[in-house]
Formats: structure tokens, C-alpha cells, sequence
């Protein structure tokens, strides 16, 4: 059976914050990912990296996937970041305005450099025109690096964009498409970006359904109030891993080995439906193995 991780929600906690960064341990998101970068203040940067590497080395967040949101190589912190959350020990980085695939081989580079795992990951933020524009260099350069994630940074997008991030997000349904088809094209993992009003519930629930529908693994959160939402879409129905268990038991009896189509509840069902199958459950199930 193929093995998932459950990534549907993904909260930013500002490093800043130790409060925040020890209320994130009771927290039912399935990624936390620690920020030095927007929403720390340049003067508070030090004192940031200082408790989220503390935090990291610390532990204490069960089964929750820990990321660390480091500053640019090109910044003042970026280096400094580097080190010491690769020191930490978390379970990957996440780089900011990632641009080309020779720069996520410099991150890549940087961080064994810096002693990071070889289990561990690289998750790139993509939010500029450029990095929309270089989506399939830099998903390619998942081939020998520690790529693992695309994560859509809509906000800056926006920016410089000048797109207006309105309901059904019509400015950038290109940028979300090309994102999750090159991350898919390389076996990525594809996070949406966040939603940026707390108290629009409905606003924030049709996103995540809308990103479902794009083929997003997950979305990145601003509150902890969005987790449970986040958790919900994102999970596989209770119907739908079902039909998968169907499938896949079907395609194993005796009668159907080396079939390429067969007939499941009445419909036709092929190969291809069953390797989605298997995906289905596998999440599933890491998603009850999360909970227990």
C-alpha cells in the first residue's frame, strides 16, 4: 500500500510568538510551519530564529510535521536562518520567492551544508510572476535535490500582480493551475495559499473546496480556527475511500490479475482508477494513524 502524510492543514505560526509557537503543540493541524519571515518584524529576527530552533529541538508536537519558514539567502537573516534551523532538526524548510530551479539547487546545496537530514525536506513558497513563469524549471529540479512541496503564496502574487484576490479567485486560477500541474508533473506535494479573512467561514470554506478541485493536497492556514475546516475538506470522504477499498479488492481477486479494466458496482473501472484508489486509502488512513 502506498504511504501518505497528511498535509490538508498547514498553519503558520509566527516565530516570534512563544506563546504561539507552545500553544501549536495541542493544535490538530497536520503541519506547522514556524515563520521567521512576514510575520516577524525585522527587529524581532533574532530573538524569532533563537525560539523556533528551541522549539524544534525541544519537541513536543507528536506527530505533527514541523517546517521552518527561513528568510531568503539574499537577506540580511537568510544564512543565519539557515543554520540554525537545520541544527534543530525539523522535519523540512521552507524557502521564500522561490524563482528558478538553480536556486532551489542553492537552497538544496545550503542545507546539506548546513547538516539538515537527508530526510528531510525543501518546501518552495511560489509567489511572484517569475516563479509562475519558471514553474516547470523549478518542479524539475526536484531530480536530485530535496524538493518536496509547492506551496502558493497568493498574497505577494497579488502584489505584484496587481490581481485582485476576490471569491472564486478568477486573477489566479492560471497560477494555481500551472502550480499543481508542475508539482504533479515531478510527484510534488501542492498546498494551497491562505485565506486572509478569520471571520469569513463560508469565504474560506469554498476556497478550500476550490483548491480540492484543483487537485491541492492542502492549504496553508492564518488561525487556528481554520483547521477544522481545512481538515474536513481535505480529508477523503467516509463513501469515497469505500469505493476505493472496493476497487482495489477487486482488481486482487484471482479472476481480475492482469486485467486492465473490470467492472466495480456496475461501472467500468480501470488501472488508473485504482492507483488513485490506493492513494485514497493510504491517506485515509494516515489521517486515522494521525489521530490515534
Amino acid at each position: 500500500m502506498t504511504t501518505a502524510r497528511p498535509r490538508r492543514s498547514c498553519l503558520y505560526m509566527p516565530g516570534a510568538n512563544l506563546k504561539a509557537l507552545e500553544k501549536a503543540k495541542s493544535l490538530a493541524a497536520d503541519v506547522l510551519i514556524l515563520d521567521l519571515e512576514d510575520s516577524v518584524a525585522p527587529d524581532a529576527k533574532e530573538t524569532a530564529r533563537a525560539q523556533v530552533a528551541g522549539a524544534v529541538k525541544a519537541g513536543g508536537y507528536g506527530k505533527r510535521e514541523i517546517i521552518v519558514r527561513v528568510n531568503g539567502l539574499s537577506t540580511p537573516w537568510g544564512k543565519a536562518d539557515i543554520e540554525a534551523a537545520c541544527a534543530a532538526g525539523p522535519d523540512g524548510v521552507l524557502a521564500p520567492k522561490i524563482e528558478s530551479g538553480e536556486q532551489v539547487r542553492a537552497l538544496d546545496a545550503a542545507l546539506t551544508g548546513a547538516g539538515l537530514s537527508k530526510q528531510a525536506a525543501l518546501w518552495a513558497n511560489i509567489e511572484t510572476p517569475r516563479a509562475i513563469l519558471n514553474i516547470a524549471d523549478i518542479a524539475a529540479a526536484a531530480k536530485g535535490t530535496r524538493l518536496a512541496c509547492f506551496v502558493m503564496g497568493l498574497n505577494d502574487l497579488s502584489k505584484e500582480t496587481r490581481a485582485v484576490q476576490r471569491p472564486g479567485r478568477a486573477g489566479f486560477q492560471t497560477a494555481l493551475s500551472m502550480g499543481v500541474l508542475a508539482a504533479r508533473a515531478e510527484g510534488l506535494i501542492a498546498i494551497d495559499g491562505v485565506f486572509n479573512d478569520i471571520a469569513d467561514g463560508a469565504g474560506f470554506e469554498a476556497e478550500c473546496r476550490q483548491a480540492l478541485e484543483f487537485g491541492y493536497d492542502g492549504k496553508t492556514l492564518i488561525h487556528p480556527s481554520q483547521i477544522e475546516a481545512a481538515n474536513k475538506i481535505f480529508a477523503p470522504a467516509a463513501e469515497e475511500v469505500a469505493q476505493a477499498r472496493a476497487v482495489i479488492a477487486a482488481f486482487a481477486l484471482p479472476e481480475n490479475v492482469g486485467k486492465g479494466v473490470i467492472k466495480v458496482g456496475g461501472k467500468m473501472t480501470e488501472l488508473l482508477h485504482m492507483h488513485e484508489a490506493r492513494r485514497i486509502v493510504a491517506v485515509a488512513e494516515a489521517i486515522e494513524a494521525q489521530a490515534s
